[in-house]
């Protein structure tokens, strides 16, 4: 048995089947390595967005959460420069630190890897070889930010193996962030690996420095709870998708004199909407800064809600950020596929059960165009919610949620 540390600190009442989870990581990094002695052990959640979709990459405000659903490794140092992960249920990676440049992009985990070990060394930080076995509960592909748990569970390493547990989450962000724009040729942001990497609920602001201010709140405290259900569509082939939402904005805050939206203002915006409009031949590009603007506002509004405890005023500016995403950032299906709208059908069949209950929300969560989405109700409503989505999408695809306190980092 590993000495796992502390894990009712982590993991409170699952803390008994957490045990049962990290027996099995031994049992897999033996299986792989042979002797598991010594090992150091590590978690990294996956997220939650509670409200800012959209809005990270170009310097708005988030809300966002760990949850308790997480990515768990095994790991030690290895003589060398070699990099070797396993992640339960795929093949081996090996990364050689003295080779990176002819290691592919795009090419998943493996340019994954290669990219985030990249970073590292780009920014002044110590990375050697390792061997590590992986395993996760995270839902993949589904907006709750599995490959971000993943990046800041490698960051977690490498900063305890060899940089003394002085690397500051920010750049734990800033690392998996690199990866992602420069070894995946995706545009991502900086909120998903902010929050599985910090920890608890957090306002994020991006405009400048990545400032983070936790924030104390949960909906277990005024009676509700918060559910998320896989709509059962993946992201693998909605890349292009994703990355048009950040660069249809900036192109609005180039034609404002801006680098990015955080750099302009609705004001300036609709006073010179006209212009952009003939310039960009984008009308969806405004539609999306406009939600930009609007949504950073009403992430500001709800911090101030949460610390007035005005759960109301909470539930009103996630119904309108839901809305907003709908309308304006256009994230809930693709036009190429428009026929496949699971995630319109998740929040319409939702809203038919919460107009019989008079309370509570749904909006997409995450990335958007598949996934998820995320619903907020009573909790004496939660079993036949439940009940009733799982009719159209399976009770194994319908996950409630808690926000966990503890971001990514070793186990002691």
């Amino acid at each position: 048995m590993g000495n796992y540390g502390d894990l009712s600190r982590i993991y409170g009442d699952a803390a008994g089947e957490a045990e049962k989870r990290f027996l099995h990581l031994d049992q897999g990094f033996r299986s792989e390595y042979g002797d598991c002695e010594g090992l150091s052990y590590f978690t990294s959640p996956g997220r939650t967005e509670i409200i800012g979709n959209h809005t990270d990459h170009n310097g708005g405000k988030v809300i966002a959460g760990s949850i308790n659903l997480d990515t768990i490794g095994a790991a030690r140092e290895s003589k060398g420069s070699i990099i070797e992960i396993v992640s339960e249920g795929y093949k081996k990676v090996e990364v050689d630190l003295d080779c990176l440049d002819q290691i592919p992009k795009e090419g998943g985990t493996l340019s994954l890897v290669a990219g985030m070990a990249e970073a590292c060394e780009k920014m002044g930080y110590r990375v050697s070889g390792f061997k590590a076995y992986v395993t996760t509960n995270v839902i993949a592909a589904a907006g709750v930010s599995s490959s971000a748990s993943f990046e800041m569970l490698f960051c977690s390493m490498v900063n305890h193996f060899f940089n003394q547990d002085t690397i500051p989450v920010t750049d734990y962000a800033r690392i998996g962030q690199y990866s992602e724009n420069h070894f995946w040729n995706k545009s991502s942001g900086l909120m998903d690996q902010m929050a599985c990497a910090y920890g608890g609920p957090i306002l994020l602001d991006f405009k400048g420095d990545i400032s983070v201010e936790p924030i104390p709140f949960s909906f277990s405290e005024y009676g509700y709870e918060m559910v998320i259900i896989n709509t059962g569509k993946g992201h693998a082939d909605l890349s292009a998708g994703y990355s048009a939402m950040p660069l249809e904005m900036k192109a609005v805050a180039h034609e404002l004199g801006g680098e990015r939206l955080c750099d302009t203002s609705k004001e300036e915006l609709l006073g010179h909407l006209n212009e952009i409009d003939e310039k960009l031949g984008n009308d969806r590009a405004i539609l999306r800064a406009l939600h930009f603007f609007n949504e950073t506002e009403r992430v500001r509004r709800m911090a101030e809600a949460v610390r007035e405890k005005d759960f109301d005023q909470i539930l009103m500016l996630m119904r309108q950020s839901g809305d907003s995403s709908y309308k304006l950032l256009q994230n809930i299906y693709t036009n190429e596929n428009w026929k496949e709208q699971k995630i319109a059908l998740a929040l319409a069949l939702s809203e038919e059960f919460l107009a019989g209950t008079g309370k509570g929300i749904c909006r997409v969560h995450g990335g958007g165009l598949a996934g998820v989405i995320q619903t907020v109700l009573p909790k004496e409503e939660l079993k036949d919610y439940i009940g009733f989505m799982s009719r159209y999408f399976g009770e194994e695809n319908i996950y409630p949620m808690n926000i966990r306190l503890t971001g990514a980092t070793v186990i002691r």
